[in-house]
């Protein structure tokens, strides 16, 4: 899905189940902490702290929803970083870019708990 110029833009572009499925993401996301700035980056809906991204949303070849946990464009960890996650829900990239993968809504939903706490817990890191 290349080419969206803003979260609506984005949106307009989903089948309805992506929509929902992105739309839950997005709630999560945001009432894990106060004053994220969602914007398009990476021609999806992407999270920051001030100019930080954070949490990035896209969609998977196979139409299913992909959510990337990182710390900027650019990786500045240092190897030790470690974040604990239920490792059937996250795969780690690199020490600090998880990817979670969701095929639609019922999977968000049935594990809606678990990606509160996840999200809150990645968006306090430094």
């Amino acid at each position: 899905m290349a080419g969206a110029s803003s979260i609506e833009d984005f949106l307009s572009r989903l089948a309805p189940e992506q929509l929902l499925t992105v739309n839950r993401l997005r709630a999560l996301i945001s009432d894990a902490r106060p004053g994220l700035v969602e914007r398009i980056k990476w021609n999806a809906p992407s999270f920051a702290i001030g100019d930080t991204d954070r949490i990035t949303l896209g969609i998977e070849k196979n139409g299913g929803i992909r959510v990337v946990l990182h710390r900027g464009a650019t990786a500045k960890t240092p190897e030790c970083f470690a974040f604990d996650a239920p490792a059937d829900l996250v795969q780690w990239a690199a020490p600090d870019r998880g990817i979670l993968r969701f095929a639609g809504l019922a999977e968000v939903h049935g594990r809606a708990g678990e990606l509160s706490d996840l999200f809150r817990r990645w968006l306090e890191i430094d």
